[in-house]
């Protein structure tokens, strides 16, 4: 392979590479995680709102910790920080197959906590960005895959092997997974191209605008709006479509099939959405990745089993293309210069949505017994999201090499 041909094509593989590094972070972390509850339920008692509390810990204390971790980002690069992110993965799916009580339960999401920040969303996104400008969209639809290809790949993997072995089993052998991304990052990634003509006209230069500048625009807090209400609707969802499944009678295996579902759906609407917004109108894709999501909500509330795999598919596709648009719009918007202490702040909000989503929907489900208020919930605040969208626009402070993209 010649040098001109590795430049235009390395580029294209740190896109890839990021959708990998999501598929096993968040994967391990967080969508992976629902199929063992009823495990848990049978072997220790604990209620679903004790279990579900563990995504809240995670998802509050990566909130917490996105900012400070952002700093380290922005100064020593992605390619360190994924580093201590695998070692740290490798260290929790061991402590995980030696579970014993609650407080070993929270402890290890604590854990999990800084490894979804070191080498999970903003930790990609930073990365693709730093080599791609005209053709980001595409790039950061391709990395953000990852995260669908988590929640297809390792519920499968985690009730494959509950079947087969035991859930201790499961999270001993998922060490693996870390393990081999340990490897990888360390032979294969670079941060960002050394020169700019290494990355031929993708290459983005580290341009945009000020931390303090982004936090005084109208269009940054609208979008953390968009961010937490969609985060606290989305993981909401997938990690209660199990339970709702098998209490109507649905098997283990169906009620996965359930989740991945969901995921792949995601996955087409990320990849999808992400290409429309290289070469459409960006506001008016947002704006449909919002209503899909929304049309998936109502139905949702309606609680018709029968159409519950209609509501999995326009709920998963809808959400795909928001989770890309929320990334591309702050990176088109803000640039790369502050990018891990703004997409850090962000992640405060998103990541204690996503938290409050998870937990208070299993705390409403354990006092009611029933899914019916917090699906109300989602649709309410796919609407607030709705709403945000028409705050945000192009800051007139934005730097001249994010001054020409829109959302």
């Amino acid at each position: 392979m010649n040098d001109m041909t590795r430049r235009r094509t390395y580029p294209w593989f740190i896109a890839v590479f990021a959708c990998i590094v999501l598929m096993v972070s968040n994967g391990q972390t967080i969508s992976g995680l629902s199929v063992f509850d009823v495990a848990f339920i049978e072997e220790f008692g604990w209620s679903l709102g004790e279990i579900k509390f563990r995504d809240m810990i995670t998802l509050l204390l990566a909130g917490l910790f996105a900012p400070f971790i952002g700093i380290l980002i922005d100064r020593l690069g992605v390619r360190r920080c994924m580093l201590v992110g695998w070692v740290l993965l490798i260290l929790g799916n061991i402590a995980y197959s030696r579970l014993e009580s609650l407080t070993g339960l929270y402890l290890v999401h604590a854990l999990f906590a800084l490894v979804l920040v070191v080498c999970g969303l903003n930790a990609a996104v930073i990365l693709v960005s730093k080599w791609f400008v005209r053709y980001r969209g595409t790039a950061i639809g391709i990395a953000l895959m990852g995260t669908s290809m988590g929640g297809i790949v390792f519920p499968q993997y985690g009730t494959a092997m509950i079947e087969a072995l035991d859930w201790r089993s499961a999270f001993a052998w998922g060490s693996l997974f870390p393990a081999v991304m340990l490897v990888a990052t360390w032979l294969l990634v670079k941060d960002k191209p050394e020169l700019p003509e290494q990355a031929g006209a993708d290459a983005a230069p580290d341009t945009g605008m000020a931390y303090a500048d982004a936090l005084r625009s109208r269009s940054f807090w609208a979008l953390a709006i968009i961010a937490m209400s969609t985060f606290y609707t989305v993981l909401g969802t997938q990690a209660h479509i199990f339970v709702y499944m098998t209490d109507a009678d649905f098997s283990a295996q169906v009620a996965t099939n359930a989740i991945s579902l969901f995921f792949f759906c995601a996955l087409i609407g990320k990849f999808v959405f992400g290409l429309a917004a290289d070469h459409f109108d960006k506001r008016k894709v947002f704006y449909g990745n919002i209503l899909v999501m929304l049309l998936g909500s109502l139905i949702l509330i309606r609680m018709d089993v029968a159409l519950i795999w209609v509501a999995v598919t326009a709920f998963g596709l809808g959400w795909g293309g928001v989770y890309t648009m929320l990334q591309l719009t702050v990176m088109n918007i803000f640039g790369t210069r502050d990018a891990g202490k703004i997409l850090g702040t962000i992640t405060v909000l998103d990541a204690s949505g996503g938290g409050l989503g998870i937990w208070l929907t299993g705390v409403i489900y354990d006092t009611t017994g029933s899914y019916e208020l917090p699906f109300l919930i989602f649709a309410a605040l796919i609407v607030v999201a709705l709403a945000a969208l028409t705050q945000v626009r192009q800051p007139a402070s934005a730097s001249a090499a994010t001054a020409g993209a829109t959302i």
